[in-house]
């Protein structure tokens, strides 16, 4: 069942050394990104499943122990999705996975296994809350990390430019994800979230079915869209 979740955004950015010298700009999102993991922790589960967008082909489970680089944004720094295991890993973690991985490590987390999840954009929300409803039942007690950003269409300068329709989307995740609200989740529009950019619509779904039974409350912790895209930090307990 699951017994506890924290709802965080992906980007790079949140990195500092990715950051640079607009790191600064970031520092309430990564504090509340570890108050998040701070509530996971607390909950002392038996099993954590971290589950973020996945990049084209990167659909799928990442074992404990695989590794994450953010070379690709020309930054030499590696990471790891939990303790290193004696297996040797097929493919390296999606992005969103390697900032989940990175915001592990800097909580020093190492109270219950860990499995990663990538989910993709084309993802159904029926498959979705079905994938959830399966991770809640791997143990007795199941912890999330939920990992994904809103609209990517808040301001001009924003990847997917402006959009009227942005702000009010991310409202209602807001909204919805501070009130552990499960229905709200379930019925997002999947088409305005791809038209939006918002990468979290996956996760945020498969949020909603591993938590149907658990009657759990939300807090929202940051919401604050900084590019011109919608950052939210919420936990579920």
């Amino acid at each position: 069942m699951l017994v506890a979740a924290a709802v965080c955004p992906c980007p790079p950015l949140l990195v500092p050394q990715v950051a640079a010298g607009a790191a600064p700009e970031l520092d309430a999102a990564r504090a509340a990104c570890t108050d998040a993991l701070g509530v996971l922790a607390a909950a002392r589960p038996d099993l954590l499943v971290v589950v973020g967008p996945a990049e084209e082909g990167g659909h799928g489970t990442y074992a404990e122990g695989t590794p994450g680089s953010f070379r690709g944004f020309g930054v030499d720094a590696d990471v790891r999705l939990g303790a290193e295991s004696a297996e040797e890993p097929q493919r390296a973690l999606p992005t969103s996975l390697a900032v989940a991985a990175w915001l592990l490590e800097r909580t020093a987390w190492s109270d219950a296994p860990i499995e990663g999840l990538g989910v993709g954009e084309p993802l159904d929300a029926e498959r979705c809350i079905d994938i959830g409803r399966d991770i809640a039942a791997r143990a007795d007690r199941v912890a999330l990390l939920v990992m994904g950003d809103a609209s990517a269409c808040r301001t001009l300068k924003a990847p997917g430019y402006l959009d009227e329709r942005a702000a009010p989307f991310d409202a209602s995740v807001a909204r919805a994800l501070g009130k552990a609200d499960v229905a709200a989740l379930k019925e997002l529009d999947t088409e305005l979230a791809r038209e939006l950019k918002a990468s979290g619509r996956a996760s945020w779904q498969v949020l909603a079915g591993a938590a149907e039974e658990a009657g759990l409350a939300g807090a929202l912790l940051y919401e604050d869209a900084p590019y011109g895209v919608g950052y939210l930090v919420a936990t579920w307990s």
